[in-house]
């Protein structure tokens, strides 16, 4: 794969040797991209001091950066298509960044959504989906093995970068610390050099036919740079249009979000999942100070979270991978996001430092089931061949959604002025959503269940054609008419 794609065929490079220093930087990248964002509640109180906002108007920096870093997926993918693996990644460093560069001069809260909040979230969706998408080049027979330990790297800086960003808090301000972070995420760029392309097979030649194929007679071969085929040429308008369709079913799949009702509920479910799935990893630290925790002991909260998940996460996928959840998975994922729902009502009950430890241990848990999970249904639920497409709308739709819950959840907080209401609503919207996939997939299961019922068998006599054939006409002016009856299957 000259640019990061793929061919078909094998190479000395899967599975071993270099292919484990690919997996390393992906650990790696994982933990500078993907869990980025939990550190910034360590700075919420400081930026809302700092530019004078609001609890909503500070929140749209972390909410900005999270839904850039899901909603960039097609962006990502059609730079991989163009330039390969290597180039986004390294991109995507560089991004990262500058954005926090940038983002340590700010003089307003406005100019920290560009830099911080845009920049550098679009740097870690370039970094982070690549880097996921070069394994799969990399790693053919252990490709779960890979994937699981790669997914190790975001649990590791989930536990690592609030530590760290409350120390440099501590010493050097919010600004020397934003300037820090700039340079340690221009380490994705050294992660993205490790990720080099693999030749996979002998490449076949553009003007060379398949086997059992006459040259010429390709839907390939027919095709010419404008997207017309050789037979017609099709005006420019109409050809945009249809070049334009392609596109859109190659990254967003709406067909099959209005033909596949499990995609479709799946899909919505999460979306309404995670408006209230990012509030406490967001709100937990300045609701734990607030309530009079210490500092460096609130933000030891977020890092018992990612500690945790280090464990949990592998062992969920390992244990979703059992055949006895073959077609149940989404129960099991609905039933991760109900506990992680019912779980946020332990901070409600106290704010003392002992009761939320018991929260982040209930919670990490739950949200482990959901990391292992959420991609694992979504297979489930869709055809591979089309999954490259379903998760382009997923992610997106899912973007939304995280872009809105944060500020919503801060303008309660400004109008209501009790950090509690943020859990209250999380909660509702994680039961809200775990309830109506899970009935609705039983629903549907049901439904399912019933066609199959109805159908009628290979025995029914409704699949027999009946037919009537007349004898020899000479015989029929001689004797009453005959009629000779034929069935057949």
């Amino acid at each position: 794969m000259s640019r990061g794609g793929a061919a078909h065929g094998t190479s000395n490079a899967q599975d071993r040797g270099w292919a484990w220093m690919v997996l390393l930087a992906t650990v790696l990248l994982q933990g500078l991209t993907l869990s980025f964002p939990s550190c910034t509640g360590v700075f919420f109180t400081d930026l809302q001091r700092e530019f004078q906002a609001t609890n909503s108007e500070t929140s749209w920096f972390p909410s900005i950066m999270t839904a850039v870093l899901h909603a960039g997926g097609p962006l990502c993918s059609i730079l991989v298509e163009r330039f390969g693996c290597r180039f986004t990644v390294m991109l995507g460093g560089l991004l990262s960044g500058v954005g926090m560069v940038a983002s340590s001069f700010s003089k307003s809260i406005s100019q920290l959504y560009i830099t911080a909040g845009f920049i550098t979230g679009l740097g870690s969706c370039f970094g982070f989906q690549a880097g996921v998408t070069v394994l799969g080049y990399y790693f053919v027979r252990r490709r779960a093995l890979a994937n699981a330990l790669s997914s190790t790297g975001a649990s590791i800086g989930l536990t690592l970068w609030p530590l760290i960003s409350q120390y440099l808090l501590d010493e050097m301000g919010w600004r020397n610390s934003f300037l820090i972070f700039g340079g340690v995420l221009l380490n994705a760029c050294v992660c993205g050099a490790v990720m080099r392309p693999v030749q996979l097979g002998p490449p076949r030649s553009p003007l060379q036919p398949r086997p059992g194929q006459e040259p010429g007679n390709s839907a390939e071969d027919a095709q010419l740079s404008n997207g017309a085929t050789s037979h017609q040429v099709a005006p420019p308008q109409q050809a945009r249009f249809a070049a334009c369709k392609r596109t859109l079913q190659k990254y967003l799949a709406f067909d099959i979000f209005c033909k596949n009702k499990g995609y479709q509920i799946y899909t919505i479910g999460v979306a309404w999942m995670v408006m209230g799935f990012v509030l406490p990893l967001i709100y937990l630290v300045p609701y734990a100070v607030r309530n009079g925790v210490e500092e460096r002991k609130a933000a030891l909260l977020i890092s018992i979270i990612g500690f945790i998940n280090i464990f949990m996460r592998p062992m969920a996928g390992l244990l979703s991978g059992l055949n006895i959840f073959t077609g149940k998975r989404i129960y099991l994922f609905s039933l991760a996001v109900l506990l992680n729902g019912l779980s946020n009502l332990i901070c409600v009950i106290s704010a003392d430092f002992s009761v939320l430890i018991l929260y982040c241990l209930i919670y990490s848990m739950s949200m482990s089931g959901i990391g292992a999970l959420i991609f694992q249904v979504l297979m489930d639920v869709v055809e591979m061949d089309r999954f490259s497409s379903a998760l382009g709308l997923f992610t997106i739709l899912e973007s939304v959604t995280i872009l809105l819950g944060p500020p919503l959840a801060g303008l309660l907080v400004d109008i209501t002025g009790h950090f509690s209401y943020v859990f209250y609503a999380s909660s509702f919207f994680m039961v809200s959503a775990a309830l109506f996939m899970g009935l609705s997939f039983c629903a549907l299961d049901r439904k399912n269940k019933l066609k199959e019922a109805l159908k009628p068998t290979s025995n029914s006599p409704s699949r027999y054609q009946y037919t009537e054939v007349p004898t020899n006409p000479e015989l029929e002016k001689q004797a009453p008419p005959a009629v000779m009856y034929i069935t057949s299957i």
